[in-house]
């Protein structure tokens, strides 16, 4: 009785540690703010001495601990005195707001650019942003000395700039945030402006390019600059696009890619995959040959029913991360059948896999469950893996100068590369389909050869196929 009593004792202290350490977790959750906000923020950036010295002006705070993630160059952290309570919340150690009623507060840091702005340069995240914030407008403000010539973009719509007797002065302004700082020397400017896109080019634009961006669709309106540029920055901010030749297709395919990165969270994916998600969200094809290709086996297989099924699952995903297995889980949902089609292109490198729907089922040998072997469903055809299968039936199984070879101690078969016969025994056989095919580099059986050449019987059931030899029937 007393060791139960005991007993009783410690669990209720284990239980009761167990409850305060969740609830003191969720109560630094509640305090540290980790439900999502927007907030809105303007920018002063000044270039002087080989750094730009920035003011950041962060509004719309949320009444919540808010945390502040610094640039990684950023040097001299501190809070800038705009008004009496511009720096209320700011923490000692600047590392985050407190909470507070003051809806608006202002920081500037230093980002130092080792040898000063150079020609066609790109500065990547160079500002603060706050944890689990995301700013939906943002006005940008900046200062260069007038003796520098050249062109600031941000990605942001460029609503003016000036040059004064001791600056040049530019002022930029829109929805969204602001990631990177792009700089050219010369005489790039603006050449084109409409609410989603900013042109920027060396030369005047002709007027038919211009009057065929009055057809393109896009994603969204969020505001992209495009800067001409015979040397494209390979990796950027998806709100700058770099083109070597301006044309409509190019502007309306490099546009699409980008809202759809910047719209979806992708893993481990191929530059198709997005070609395939941009070729559905705006009905037209987009993107290289295999993502064409793609989208056609698709298209010619679906139903109407189908498609739009699709299109409608790929603009509702959300912030799911997507990946060639998560896309086939959807295709599948959507056919109302299992297929690793993206699966199976992501390892094809070259050219495409044909579309394959599986047979869930657990195929068995004489009662022997045989993980390795899969049966898929090709152009109305049952298929099994012929490598794996095979050899649980007795025989040795292999690729030849004249075919694909199947030997047991009795019996012996080539399957030739030409269609209309095989040979057994050393006879040869006509035929009006194939008992064996080849589907990217993997063998298959069909179904009632299987059972005619190599003396099987299926028994098929709800969750299980089994393959008996002769000498188990």
């Amino acid at each position: 009785m007393k060791f139960a009593l005991s007993f009783f004792s410690i669990l209720v202290l284990i239980i009761s540690g167990t409850l305060f350490f969740q609830y003191h977790a969720y109560s630094s959750d509640l305090e540290t703010g980790i439900g999502d906000f927007h907030y809105s923020q303007e920018i002063e950036i000044v270039y002087r001495e080989n750094s730009l010295d920035i003011r950041q002006h962060f509004k719309n705070l949320p009444n919540q601990k808010v945390k502040i993630k610094w640039p990684e160059k950023a040097t001299n952290p501190s809070c800038f005195i705009e008004n009496e309570k511009s720096c209320d919340r700011l923490s000692d150690e600047v590392s985050y707001f407190a909470k507070g009623e003051t809806k608006s507060q202002s920081v500037s840091y230093i980002i130092p650019i080792e040898g000063g702005l150079k020609n066609k340069m790109l500065l990547q995240d160079v500002f603060a942003t706050l944890i689990n914030g995301e700013a939906s407008y943002s006005i940008v403000h900046i200062s260069t000395d007038s003796k520098i010539n050249g062109q600031w973009i941000t990605g942001l719509p460029l609503v003016g700039q000036q040059q004064l007797s001791l600056v040049n002065y530019t002022m930029f302004r829109g929805n969204g945030t602001v990631h990177d700082l792009y700089w050219q020397a010369g005489k790039l400017k603006v050449q084109e402006q409409t609410p989603v896109l900013s042109i920027y080019a060396q030369q005047a634009i002709p007027n038919d390019f211009l009057k065929s961006l009055e057809n393109l669709q896009f994603l969204n309106d969020e505001h992209i600059a495009i800067i001409q540029e015979k040397s494209p920055v390979p990796v950027h901010d998806e709100r700058l696009l770099f083109l070597s030749t301006l044309t409509a297709q190019a502007v309306e395919q490099e546009v699409i890619l980008s809202q759809i990165k910047s719209q979806y969270t992708f893993v481990d994916s191929p530059e198709w995959l997005l070609e395939v998600m941009a070729s559905y969200l705006v009905n037209d094809p987009i993107g290289g040959d295999k993502a064409k290709k793609i989208v056609k086996t698709l298209n010619d297989y679906m139903t109407d029913s189908q498609q739009q099924a699709w299109q409608d699952k790929l603009k509702k995903l959300g912030d799911d991360p997507l990946s060639p297995k998560t896309m086939d889980e959807y295709l599948s949902q959507v056919l109302d059948a299992k297929t690793s089609y993206f699966t199976l292109n992501a390892a094809q490198k070259d050219g495409t896999y044909p579309l394959l729907f599986e047979d869930s089922r657990d195929v068995y040998v004489n009662d022997v469950l045989k993980e390795d072997v899969h049966v898929i469903l090709y152009e109305g055809q049952a298929l099994y893996t012929a490598d794996t299968l095979l050899p649980y039936l007795g025989y040795t199984v292999g690729e030849g100068k004249n075919g694909y070879y199947v030997n047991s101690e009795h019996r012996t078969f080539r399957f030739p590369k030409e269609p209309g016969f095989y040979v057994f025994n050393q006879r040869r056989y006509p035929t009006i389909s194939e008992p064996i095919i080849k589907i990217a580099n993997q063998y298959y059986v069909e179904e009632a050869w299987l059972q005619r050449l190599f003396l099987v019987e299926l028994q098929k059931k709800e969750e299980r196929i089994q393959v008996l030899t002769q000498e188990q029937q």
